[in-house]
Protein backbone atom coordinates (compact mmCIF):
# COMPACT_ATOMS: atom_id res chain seq x y z
CA UNK A 1 0.00 0.00 0.00
CA UNK A 2 1.45 3.59 -0.72
CA UNK A 3 1.24 6.65 1.15
CA UNK A 4 -0.64 10.11 0.03
CA UNK A 5 0.16 12.97 2.26
CA UNK A 6 -2.34 15.12 1.35
CA UNK A 7 -2.80 17.48 4.53
CA UNK A 8 -0.20 20.27 3.82
CA UNK A 9 -2.03 22.65 5.44
CA UNK A 10 -1.61 21.06 8.51
CA UNK A 11 1.82 20.80 8.09
CA UNK A 12 4.35 19.69 5.35
CA UNK A 13 7.34 17.30 4.61
CA UNK A 14 10.67 19.33 5.91
CA UNK A 15 12.84 19.64 2.05
CA UNK A 16 16.03 17.75 2.40
CA UNK A 17 17.70 20.98 1.94
CA UNK A 18 15.93 21.92 5.17
CA UNK A 19 16.95 18.92 7.07
CA UNK A 20 20.52 19.93 6.05
CA UNK A 21 19.99 23.56 6.93
CA UNK A 22 18.83 22.17 10.67
CA UNK A 23 21.44 19.59 11.32
CA UNK A 24 24.42 22.17 10.11
CA UNK A 25 22.96 24.33 12.82
CA UNK A 26 22.94 21.78 15.67
CA UNK A 27 26.05 20.14 14.56
CA UNK A 28 28.59 23.52 13.61
CA UNK A 29 26.81 26.57 13.96
CA UNK A 30 25.38 25.61 18.15
CA UNK A 31 26.48 28.77 19.39
CA UNK A 32 23.97 31.50 21.02
CA UNK A 33 24.00 34.50 18.31
CA UNK A 34 24.50 36.91 21.17
CA UNK A 35 27.43 35.47 21.87
CA UNK A 36 30.70 37.72 20.69
CA UNK A 37 32.95 34.44 20.03
CA UNK A 38 33.56 32.89 16.21
CA UNK A 39 30.26 30.12 17.73
CA UNK A 40 28.14 33.08 17.95
CA UNK A 41 29.01 35.08 15.19
CA UNK A 42 28.28 31.95 12.78
CA UNK A 43 25.23 31.13 14.47
CA UNK A 44 23.87 35.21 13.81
CA UNK A 45 25.53 34.77 10.06
CA UNK A 46 22.84 31.82 9.65
CA UNK A 47 19.99 34.01 11.10
CA UNK A 48 21.03 37.12 8.87
CA UNK A 49 20.97 34.83 5.92
CA UNK A 50 17.18 33.41 7.01
CA UNK A 51 16.13 36.68 7.38
CA UNK A 52 17.26 38.10 4.53
CA UNK A 53 16.06 35.00 2.66
CA UNK A 54 12.74 35.45 3.94
CA UNK A 55 12.73 38.88 3.57
CA UNK A 56 13.29 38.44 -0.16
CA UNK A 57 10.45 36.77 -0.67
CA UNK A 58 8.23 39.30 0.55
CA UNK A 59 9.58 41.99 -1.39
CA UNK A 60 10.67 43.85 2.32
CA UNK A 61 13.90 45.13 3.68
CA UNK A 62 15.43 42.01 6.09
CA UNK A 63 15.11 44.49 9.29
CA UNK A 64 10.72 44.56 8.72
CA UNK A 65 11.15 40.33 9.82
CA UNK A 66 10.69 39.36 13.12
CA UNK A 67 10.92 35.87 13.92
CA UNK A 68 8.86 33.91 16.48
CA UNK A 69 8.05 30.75 18.04
CA UNK A 70 5.42 29.74 15.43
CA UNK A 71 2.84 31.26 13.05
CA UNK A 72 0.25 31.35 16.10
CA UNK A 73 2.99 33.45 18.07
CA UNK A 74 3.35 35.96 15.00
CA UNK A 75 -0.24 36.60 14.56
CA UNK A 76 -0.92 36.94 18.59
CA UNK A 77 2.23 39.67 18.59
CA UNK A 78 0.46 41.54 15.46
CA UNK A 79 -3.27 41.36 16.57
CA UNK A 80 -2.60 41.92 20.71
CA UNK A 81 1.23 43.87 20.23
CA UNK A 82 -1.28 46.43 18.56
CA UNK A 83 -1.90 48.91 21.74
CA UNK A 84 -4.97 50.58 21.16
CA UNK A 85 -4.64 54.61 21.32
CA UNK A 86 -6.59 57.22 22.79
CA UNK A 87 -8.67 57.22 19.21
CA UNK A 88 -9.27 53.56 18.87
CA UNK A 89 -10.95 50.88 20.64
CA UNK A 90 -12.31 48.95 17.81
CA UNK A 91 -10.82 45.91 15.92
CA UNK A 92 -12.40 44.28 12.55
CA UNK A 93 -12.04 40.94 11.46
CA UNK A 94 -13.84 38.06 9.97
CA UNK A 95 -15.86 35.23 10.91
CA UNK A 96 -13.35 32.83 9.31
CA UNK A 97 -10.27 33.23 10.68
CA UNK A 98 -7.84 30.64 12.10
CA UNK A 99 -8.32 30.41 15.70
CA UNK A 100 -4.96 32.02 16.46
CA UNK A 101 -6.58 35.19 15.06
CA UNK A 102 -10.21 35.05 16.59
CA UNK A 103 -9.08 33.88 20.43
CA UNK A 104 -6.72 36.44 20.45
CA UNK A 105 -9.51 39.09 19.17
CA UNK A 106 -11.68 37.16 22.37
CA UNK A 107 -9.13 38.47 24.35
CA UNK A 108 -9.02 41.58 23.59
CA UNK A 109 -12.82 41.80 24.25
CA UNK A 110 -12.24 40.51 27.36
CA UNK A 111 -9.95 43.88 27.99
CA UNK A 112 -12.91 46.15 26.53
CA UNK A 113 -11.71 46.29 23.20
CA UNK A 114 -15.46 46.04 20.84
CA UNK A 115 -14.97 43.39 17.68
CA UNK A 116 -16.78 43.23 14.71
CA UNK A 117 -16.85 40.19 12.95
CA UNK A 118 -17.49 40.59 9.46
CA UNK A 119 -19.34 37.47 7.82
CA UNK A 120 -18.60 36.13 4.73
CA UNK A 121 -20.35 34.60 1.58
CA UNK A 122 -21.26 31.24 0.43
CA UNK A 123 -17.90 30.61 -0.96
CA UNK A 124 -16.51 32.05 2.32
CA UNK A 125 -15.09 35.11 0.69
CA UNK A 126 -15.55 38.71 2.37
CA UNK A 127 -17.41 41.81 0.93
CA UNK A 128 -15.18 44.54 0.82
CA UNK A 129 -18.38 46.59 1.44
CA UNK A 130 -19.09 45.25 4.66
CA UNK A 131 -15.75 46.32 5.66
CA UNK A 132 -16.17 49.58 4.47
CA UNK A 133 -19.18 49.97 6.34
CA UNK A 134 -17.57 49.02 10.14
CA UNK A 135 -15.05 50.83 9.86
CA UNK A 136 -15.19 53.39 12.44
CA UNK A 137 -13.15 56.66 13.75
CA UNK A 138 -11.95 54.40 16.93
CA UNK A 139 -11.06 51.37 14.65
CA UNK A 140 -7.22 50.89 15.23
CA UNK A 141 -6.67 47.51 13.65
CA UNK A 142 -8.09 45.14 10.80
CA UNK A 143 -7.18 41.33 10.73
CA UNK A 144 -8.17 39.77 7.48
CA UNK A 145 -6.40 36.73 6.24
CA UNK A 146 -5.25 35.88 2.96
CA UNK A 147 -6.42 32.17 1.89
CA UNK A 148 -8.48 30.57 4.43
CA UNK A 149 -7.08 27.36 5.52
CA UNK A 150 -9.82 24.95 5.58
CA UNK A 151 -11.76 25.60 1.97
CA UNK A 152 -8.55 27.92 0.01
CA UNK A 153 -10.92 30.75 -0.23
CA UNK A 154 -8.38 33.74 -1.19
CA UNK A 155 -9.57 37.32 -0.04
CA UNK A 156 -9.78 39.97 -2.16
CA UNK A 157 -6.99 41.78 -0.53
CA UNK A 158 -6.50 44.41 -3.47
CA UNK A 159 -9.91 45.61 -2.82
CA UNK A 160 -9.41 45.74 0.82
CA UNK A 161 -6.63 47.78 0.33
CA UNK A 162 -8.44 50.23 -1.18
CA UNK A 163 -11.36 50.41 1.08
CA UNK A 164 -8.43 51.18 4.07
CA UNK A 165 -6.71 53.50 1.51
CA UNK A 166 -9.67 55.51 1.62
CA UNK A 167 -10.21 55.30 5.18
CA UNK A 168 -6.94 56.72 5.80
CA UNK A 169 -6.81 59.06 3.35
CA UNK A 170 -9.82 60.93 5.17
CA UNK A 171 -7.08 60.86 8.18
CA UNK A 172 -7.55 58.11 10.28
CA UNK A 173 -5.08 55.57 11.35
CA UNK A 174 -5.59 52.12 11.94
CA UNK A 175 -3.45 48.94 11.27
CA UNK A 176 -4.20 45.85 9.13
CA UNK A 177 -2.72 42.50 9.81
CA UNK A 178 -2.86 39.73 7.02
CA UNK A 179 -2.86 36.32 8.08
CA UNK A 180 -0.80 34.59 5.11
CA UNK A 181 -0.14 31.69 6.75
CA UNK A 182 -2.17 29.41 4.01
CA UNK A 183 -0.95 31.69 1.26
CA UNK A 184 2.60 31.58 1.69
CA UNK A 185 4.59 30.08 -0.63
CA UNK A 186 1.54 29.71 -2.65
CA UNK A 187 0.19 33.31 -3.97
CA UNK A 188 2.55 36.49 -4.17
CA UNK A 189 3.28 38.04 -1.22
CA UNK A 190 3.92 41.95 -1.55
CA UNK A 191 2.56 43.49 1.66
CA UNK A 192 4.12 46.78 1.47
CA UNK A 193 2.91 47.51 -1.91
CA UNK A 194 -0.48 46.60 -0.77
CA UNK A 195 -0.37 48.91 2.60
CA UNK A 196 -0.41 45.81 4.81
CA UNK A 197 1.36 46.59 8.12
CA UNK A 198 1.99 43.22 9.48
CA UNK A 199 1.70 39.81 7.70
CA UNK A 200 2.05 36.58 9.63
CA UNK A 201 3.97 33.52 8.10
CA UNK A 202 4.70 29.88 9.35
CA UNK A 203 8.05 27.78 8.09
CA UNK A 204 6.03 24.09 8.42
CA UNK A 205 3.54 25.01 5.82
CA UNK A 206 6.04 25.04 3.31
CA UNK A 207 8.27 22.64 3.82
CA UNK A 208 10.47 24.10 6.75
CA UNK A 209 10.49 22.97 10.49
CA UNK A 210 7.63 23.15 13.23
CA UNK A 211 7.80 26.00 15.82
CA UNK A 212 9.71 28.91 13.99
CA UNK A 213 7.62 31.59 11.85
CA UNK A 214 8.21 35.04 11.06
CA UNK A 215 5.76 38.49 11.29
CA UNK A 216 6.81 41.28 8.86
CA UNK A 217 6.46 44.39 10.76
CA UNK A 218 6.38 47.72 8.63
CA UNK A 219 8.27 50.83 9.23
CA UNK A 220 7.12 52.98 12.28
CA UNK A 221 4.92 50.01 12.89
CA UNK A 222 4.95 50.41 17.00
CA UNK A 223 4.14 46.96 18.83
CA UNK A 224 4.25 46.10 22.11
CA UNK A 225 6.30 43.07 22.78
CA UNK A 226 4.42 39.83 24.61
CA UNK A 227 8.01 38.35 25.81
CA UNK A 228 9.59 40.17 28.14
CA UNK A 229 13.76 39.05 28.32
CA UNK A 230 16.68 40.09 26.50
CA UNK A 231 15.20 42.55 23.42
CA UNK A 232 16.27 39.75 20.50
CA UNK A 233 14.89 40.53 17.69
CA UNK A 234 15.03 43.83 17.57
CA UNK A 235 13.38 43.96 20.87
CA UNK A 236 9.87 42.05 19.67
CA UNK A 237 10.67 38.57 20.95
CA UNK A 238 13.02 38.42 23.39
CA UNK A 239 14.57 34.75 24.12
CA UNK A 240 17.22 33.15 22.73
CA UNK A 241 16.63 32.91 18.81
CA UNK A 242 16.09 29.15 17.45
CA UNK A 243 18.74 29.15 15.17
CA UNK A 244 18.30 25.66 13.71
CA UNK A 245 14.55 26.48 13.01
CA UNK A 246 15.44 29.58 11.65
CA UNK A 247 18.19 28.28 8.90
CA UNK A 248 15.66 25.89 8.46
CA UNK A 249 13.10 28.27 7.22
CA UNK A 250 15.36 29.96 5.19
CA UNK A 251 16.03 26.95 3.41
CA UNK A 252 12.49 26.34 2.96
CA UNK A 253 11.62 29.74 1.71
CA UNK A 254 14.88 29.91 -0.93
CA UNK A 255 13.24 26.91 -2.15
CA UNK A 256 9.85 28.05 -2.23
CA UNK A 257 11.05 31.19 -3.55
CA UNK A 258 12.12 29.11 -6.86
CA UNK A 259 9.00 27.55 -7.30
CA UNK A 260 7.19 30.54 -6.88
CA UNK A 261 9.22 32.18 -9.74
CA UNK A 262 8.52 28.85 -12.52
CA UNK A 263 4.67 29.61 -13.57
CA UNK A 264 4.98 25.91 -14.72
CA UNK A 265 5.26 24.80 -11.22
CA UNK A 266 2.14 27.02 -10.34
CA UNK A 267 0.15 25.75 -13.16
CA UNK A 268 0.92 22.31 -11.83
CA UNK A 269 -0.09 22.97 -8.57
CA UNK A 270 -3.07 24.12 -9.68
CA UNK A 271 -4.26 21.00 -12.17
CA UNK A 272 -3.19 18.51 -9.70
CA UNK A 273 -6.34 20.15 -7.49
CA UNK A 274 -8.49 20.40 -10.14
CA UNK A 275 -7.30 16.48 -11.03
CA UNK A 276 -8.38 15.91 -7.45
CA UNK A 277 -11.87 17.81 -7.16
CA UNK A 278 -13.48 16.99 -11.05
CA UNK A 279 -12.37 13.52 -10.22
CA UNK A 280 -14.19 12.69 -6.66
CA UNK A 281 -17.21 15.15 -8.01
CA UNK A 282 -17.71 12.78 -11.10
CA UNK A 283 -17.50 9.36 -9.49
CA UNK A 284 -19.23 10.17 -5.50
CA UNK A 285 -23.07 11.25 -6.32
CA UNK A 286 -23.73 13.70 -3.72
CA UNK A 287 -20.47 15.48 -3.42
CA UNK A 288 -20.38 18.67 -3.01
CA UNK A 289 -17.46 21.50 -3.65
CA UNK A 290 -16.93 23.69 -0.56
CA UNK A 291 -15.82 26.94 -0.80
CA UNK A 292 -15.04 28.75 -4.88
CA UNK A 293 -15.15 26.99 -7.95
CA UNK A 294 -12.50 25.36 -8.32
CA UNK A 295 -11.24 27.14 -12.21
CA UNK A 296 -7.72 28.62 -12.75
CA UNK A 297 -9.22 32.11 -14.25
CA UNK A 298 -11.19 32.29 -10.49
CA UNK A 299 -9.44 34.88 -8.37
CA UNK A 300 -11.20 33.12 -5.39
CA UNK A 301 -9.38 30.08 -5.56
CA UNK A 302 -6.63 29.08 -3.98
CA UNK A 303 -4.44 26.47 -5.85
CA UNK A 304 -4.12 23.80 -3.03
CA UNK A 305 -6.90 23.29 -0.66
CA UNK A 306 -10.11 21.57 -1.30
CA UNK A 307 -12.92 20.83 0.85
CA UNK A 308 -15.37 18.24 0.02
CA UNK A 309 -18.53 17.09 1.27
CA UNK A 310 -19.61 13.64 1.21
CA UNK A 311 -23.57 13.39 2.70
CA UNK A 312 -24.42 10.40 4.65
CA UNK A 313 -20.85 10.24 5.92
CA UNK A 314 -19.61 11.74 8.95
CA UNK A 315 -15.84 13.22 7.98
CA UNK A 316 -13.63 11.53 10.60
CA UNK A 317 -15.41 8.22 9.82
CA UNK A 318 -14.14 8.70 5.92
CA UNK A 319 -10.40 10.31 7.31
CA UNK A 320 -9.84 6.81 9.13
CA UNK A 321 -11.08 4.72 6.19
CA UNK A 322 -8.78 6.70 3.72
CA UNK A 323 -5.56 6.66 6.50
CA UNK A 324 -6.47 2.65 6.21
CA UNK A 325 -5.64 3.11 2.33
CA UNK A 326 -2.64 5.23 2.75
CA UNK A 327 -4.34 8.28 2.39
CA UNK A 328 -3.70 11.43 4.79
CA UNK A 329 -6.13 14.04 4.84
CA UNK A 330 -8.22 16.23 7.45
CA UNK A 331 -11.49 17.28 8.44
CA UNK A 332 -10.61 20.89 9.06
CA UNK A 333 -8.29 22.74 10.87
CA UNK A 334 -5.70 20.64 12.87
CA UNK A 335 -5.67 23.94 15.73
CA UNK A 336 -9.26 23.69 16.37
CA UNK A 337 -10.63 19.91 15.30
CA UNK A 338 -10.22 18.27 18.66
CA UNK A 339 -11.48 21.04 21.02
CA UNK A 340 -13.74 22.72 19.01
CA UNK A 341 -16.13 20.08 17.04
CA UNK A 342 -17.53 20.97 13.71
CA UNK A 343 -15.72 24.21 11.43
CA UNK A 344 -16.50 27.41 12.49
CA UNK A 345 -16.01 28.33 8.81
CA UNK A 346 -18.13 26.11 6.98
CA UNK A 347 -20.48 27.74 9.12
CA UNK A 348 -20.07 30.96 8.61
CA UNK A 349 -20.43 29.75 5.45
CA UNK A 350 -24.02 28.62 5.59
CA UNK A 351 -23.30 24.83 5.97
CA UNK A 352 -25.11 22.36 8.08
CA UNK A 353 -26.51 19.23 8.90
CA UNK A 354 -24.91 16.06 6.20
CA UNK A 355 -22.78 18.66 4.07
CA UNK A 356 -21.15 20.26 7.65
CA UNK A 357 -20.55 16.81 9.11
CA UNK A 358 -19.25 14.94 5.84
CA UNK A 359 -16.72 17.51 4.75
CA UNK A 360 -13.24 16.65 4.64
CA UNK A 361 -10.23 19.10 3.39
CA UNK A 362 -7.69 17.89 1.23
CA UNK A 363 -4.41 20.20 0.82
CA UNK A 364 -1.46 19.49 -1.43
CA UNK A 365 1.86 20.33 -1.73
CA UNK A 366 4.70 20.93 -5.09
CA UNK A 367 5.32 17.76 -4.21
CA UNK A 368 2.39 15.71 -5.00
CA UNK A 369 2.39 13.70 -8.39
CA UNK A 370 -0.57 12.93 -10.93
CA UNK A 371 -0.09 9.29 -10.49
CA UNK A 372 -0.77 10.16 -6.30
CA UNK A 373 -3.48 12.42 -7.36
CA UNK A 374 -5.38 9.28 -8.83
CA UNK A 375 -4.67 6.92 -6.55
CA UNK A 376 -6.46 9.36 -3.81
CA UNK A 377 -9.23 9.96 -6.22
CA UNK A 378 -9.81 6.03 -6.88
CA UNK A 379 -9.53 5.37 -3.11
CA UNK A 380 -11.63 8.03 -1.62
CA UNK A 381 -14.64 6.77 -4.30
CA UNK A 382 -13.95 3.32 -3.08
CA UNK A 383 -13.88 3.95 0.63
CA UNK A 384 -16.90 6.56 0.14
CA UNK A 385 -18.86 3.73 -1.68
CA UNK A 386 -18.06 1.14 1.27
CA UNK A 387 -19.25 3.11 4.17
CA UNK A 388 -22.63 3.94 2.19
CA UNK A 389 -23.05 0.31 1.62
CA UNK A 390 -22.42 -0.47 5.53
CA UNK A 391 -24.94 2.34 6.11
CA UNK A 392 -27.85 1.51 4.01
Amino acid sequence: MREVYLDNSATTRPYPEVVRAVVEAMEENYGNPSSLHRKGVEAGRAVTRARETVAAGLGVAPGEIVFTGGGSEAVNLAVKGVLPGRRGRHVITTAVEHPAVLNACGQLKERGIEITVLPVDGEGVVDPGHLRAALRDDTYLVAIMHVNNEVGAVQPLDELAAVIAEFRRAGRRLLWHVDAIQAYGKLPQRPAELGVDLLSVSAHKVHGPKGVGALYVAPRTQLQPLVAGGGQEAGLRSGTENVPGIAGFGAAAAVIAREARDSNTAKKLFALKKRLVEGILAAVPGAVLNGPACREDNPRCAPHIANISFPGLRGEVLLHSLEGRGIYVSTGSACASRKNPGSHVLKAMGLKGELLEGAIRFSLSYTNTEEEIDYAVENTVAAVEELRALYD
